[in-house]
């Protein structure tokens, strides 16, 4: 499966009315189900040797509007793979200790140790996201805070780290069924929060504040891709097909042995 369609090419003007958020790529739901799945298994056994070879990492982020499905993601397509190399950072409002320091600083604690996959669910982005449609830092801050991210992603990406941004891209109408879900579905009325009212309001300021951030922060080191959101399941096999892509690019291996697995078998025996 051809994922490049959905990466954003570094330098980019990013015009996200552009980009549709219903494409399934031609691709029927039985098909997509399948790939998924095999993709799913193949993640399990790459992220298996990624841990055992203990020398490169992942970092996968993930943006959005509310209710796009970022939870959903990380539960289909991580949830088969050993939690033990598997990490996910969500990141909420800045507490009273985090805003003491630069913006970067509750972000680098969390970089993926080698072996591991760490997931953001919400990231660094919101710095010039959130800070900048609400007016939280002046503009020549926010501003400044684009070259300052892609000098952070370099320097994850030349200590091992393989970068993966990706953009769920929902409608607004697809956002709002999802929105009047979470209302009305008593399973998912925690998931609800008043501030979903004010940044649906400030829908097009989002949208012009992410068209920036993508395309100044896509990168050869640390592309991003944005992936059509509205079908689920179309959702989900992208976004696989990319993590998949990713740790085969890598090409992890299982580190050899510190002894010779023969003279251990001998020496096992003569102890049993």
């Amino acid at each position: 499966m051809d994922v490049s369609k959905y990466r954003v090419a570094p330098g980019s003007e990013v015009r996200l009315s552009e980009w549709s958020t219903d494409d399934s790529d031609g691709v029927e739901r039985d098909a997509a189900d399948a790939r998924r799945a095999e993709n799913i298994e193949t993640i399990s056994m790459l992220q298996h040797r990624l841990y055992a070879e203990h020398k490169r990492s992942v970092l996968i982020v993930l943006q959005a509007m509310d209710a796009a499905g970022k939870d959903s993601t990380i539960r289909h397509v991580l949830g088969a793979v050993n939690p033990q190399g598997v990490q996910v950072k969500a990141f909420k409002r800045p507490t009273p200790d985090e805003l003491e320091h630069d913006f970067l600083w509750r972000v680098h604690r969390h970089a993926p140790q080698r072996g591991h996959i760490q997931v953001f669910n919400r990231s660094h982005y919101e710095d010039v996201l959130i800070a900048r449609v609400n007016g939280l830092v002046p503009e020549e801050r926010w501003r400044a805070r684009y070259e300052i991210i892609n000098q952070f992603e370099a320097l994850l990406a030349q200590a091992g780290t393989e970068i993966v941004k990706v953009y769920l891209h929902v409608s607004k109408d697809r956002q709002k069924e999802k929105l009047l879900r979470r209302l009305t579905d008593p399973s998912r009325n925690w998931k609800f929060e008043a501030a979903d009212f004010e940044t649906r309001a400030g829908w097009d300021e989002y949208m012009r504040a992410y068209e920036d951030a993508i395309g100044r922060c896509s990168t050869d080191d640390a592309p991003w891709y944005i992936v059509p959101t509205d079908r689920k399941w179309h959702r989900i096999t992208i976004v696989s097909e990319i993590v998949r892509q990713t740790l085969e690019n890598i090409g992890p291996k299982f580190p050899e042995p510190s002894i010779d697995p023969q003279s251990a078998l001998k020496l096992l025996d003569q102890l049993t």
